[in-house]
């Protein structure tokens, strides 16, 4: 059933719960438990103050004073925390708005997403859990305004990946929008065409359930095994587009669907698929997600499918975020196909859940750093080891990118920060930590001579505060940008990348 390419836009979640920023002085947490996890810690993980735990100094704040604009000083606050993001929706959203000629929303634009579509090249794990990957460079000569103390980190987090035979079996409850709404080209068709695609791939131990809602939610068929192809997608041709937009009835009715089919020993989740713009019953996703994730004690896990031209992007981030899950978003039948036959039949499982990181910077040898991204993400120093507070979930096979822009000290050398990362296992909820150290070596070279996936990430970024009006999108130029992103290969992903920094330009001058 094969269809012409259909236009469409976009969907992208925007992070609800925004968590609060800076640390807690009683922070329980020890260098010690840094090094029982092999990292060589130099002070009293997530303290404030870092290494002079204390009341500020003149020289400490001679260091805020040279810590460039919207920079945080490492000598006031040390430690970097946030929960883990893989969503990817804000760059899908951009991409498809900057094609049809319109600049996409600046509240839409999230550079971690972004950075997070492109492939990283990283080192995995041997077993479950993360690799952690560091590298760095100096500033490109195109940066305008870089100063020779100038760097990029960038922390990468890699998962084992997993192939579709190993994996455990899978239960999916698929939650399909079908109000008026999605009547547009490309997004019901769209979606008919990549639940076809799935089905099609999934295994015969594998089983699907589909609910459909309009401004009424109904149950297409129960949870079913594959073996019984030919029902499933009898159900799926049943989706018509008819009535209003009720995605509470749908979602409690999905969950409800997904806790009667549930399989102990399999991976159970929803999938919504939706442009995310209720017009009926609850439109708050923060409480609607609460009150069904308490219900499915985190047993029960969120895909967001985002699809349209007009998109909820807030909604469906919060629903992501919050939901034990990520959001990706598809506007043609290629990226439908990407995701529907590649991506989500090997990362139906889960590697890690509640994951965060945090970068304890030295401030013997770091004056200042900025994240770049991860606004929505934020966490307090204190909240890395509290467990109890959510992180992010991630599958087999995915990567987590965090660009630092960061100052050194003058004659800077030898130990430059601590990454650490940290997460539950998704069966046993055990808490696992990893960490690692790195050095000013490390970021020590020309940007002509970094790697290739770290030259694309910086493109990329920096595109992203281009199109969100940041301050700091008058350091660079887009024509630099695009030959940046050029000259680090010529992958599919890359030319997309150039390409749209190209539209971008007749738009932004």
């Amino acid at each position: 059933m094969a269809r012409a390419l259909r236009a469409a836009a976009v969907l992208a979640l925007a992070a609800a719960l925004l968590a609060a920023c800076g640390a807690d002085s009683n922070d329980s947490s020890s260098g010690a438990d840094s090094a029982k996890n092999g990292a060589p810690a130099y002070g009293p993980t997530g303290t404030p103050e870092g290494l002079a735990a204390g009341a500020a100094t003149p020289e400490k704040n001679a260091d805020s004073e040279r810590a460039a604009a919207g920079e945080i000083a490492a000598a006031d606050r040390p430690v970097s925390t946030f929960a883990v993001d893989v969503d990817t929706a804000s760059y899908g959203f951009a991409k498809r708005t900057l094609q049809s000629g319109r600049r996409p929303a600046a509240n839409t634009i999230r550079p971690e997403e972004f950075v997070n579509s492109f492939d990283q090249q990283y080192r995995e794990p041997e077993g479950n859990g993360f690799a952690i990957n560091t590298d760095g460079t100096r500033l490109p000569a195109t940066h305008r305004g870089a100063e020779d103390n100038a760097r990029i980190l960038r922390v990468g987090l890699q998962t084992r990946g997993e192939s579709d035979t190993n994996r455990p079996d899978a239960a999916l409850t698929f939650v399909v929008d079908v109000s008026g709404s999605m009547s547009e080209p490309g997004k019901l068709d769209l979606v008919q065409h990549g639940l076809d695609t799935l089905v099609d791939q999934l295994r015969p131990t594998d089983s699907v359930a589909l609910v459909a809602y309009s401004d009424r939610a109904e149950v297409l068929r129960p949870m079913t095994s594959v073996r019984d192809r030919q029902a499933v997608h009898a159900a799926i041709d049943r989706l018509k587009v008819a009535g209003s937009t009720n995605l509470e009835a749908g979602l409690r009715l999905g969950y409800d669907t997904a806790r009667k089919g549930f399989r102990d020993k399999a991976t159970n989740r929803v999938i919504l698929l939706s442009d995310g713009l209720p017009n009926v019953g609850t439109t708050d996703a923060t409480p609607l997600v609460r009150e069904i994730q308490e219900a499915a004690a985190k047993q029960i896990t969120l895909l967001g499918v985002g699809v349209g031209s007009d998109y909820g992007d807030r909604f469906m981030e919060q629903l992501a975020d919050k939901g034990d899950g990520y959001v990706v978003y598809v506007s043609t039948e290629a990226e439908a196909d990407r995701v529907f036959v590649q991506q989500l039949p090997a990362t139906v499982a889960l590697r890690a859940l509640d994951a965060k990181a945090q970068v304890e910077f030295d401030p013997k040898t770091v004056l200042s750093y900025r994240l770049i991204g991860y606004d929505n993400r934020a966490l307090s120093a204190s909240q890395f080891r509290n467990d109890k507070v959510d992180g992010g979930e991630v599958g087999p096979g995915h990567a987590v990118t965090a660009l630092y822009a960061l100052h050194l000290r003058p004659g800077a050398a030898g130990h430059l920060a601590d990454v650490r990362v940290r997460w539950q296992d998704p069966k046993t909820r055990e808490p696992s930590e990893l960490a690692e150290p790195v050095t000013v070596n490390a970021l020590d070279r020309d940007f002509t001579e970094a790697a290739k996936p770290l030259r694309v990430s910086y493109a990329a970024a920096y595109l992203a505060e281009v199109l969100r009006n940041s301050q700091y999108a008058e350091e660079v130029r887009l024509p630099d940008l695009r030959t940046i992103a050029r000259s680090a290969g010529d992958t599919t992903q890359i030319r997309d990348l150039t390409t749209m920094i190209t539209d971008a330009e007749s738009l932004y001058g």
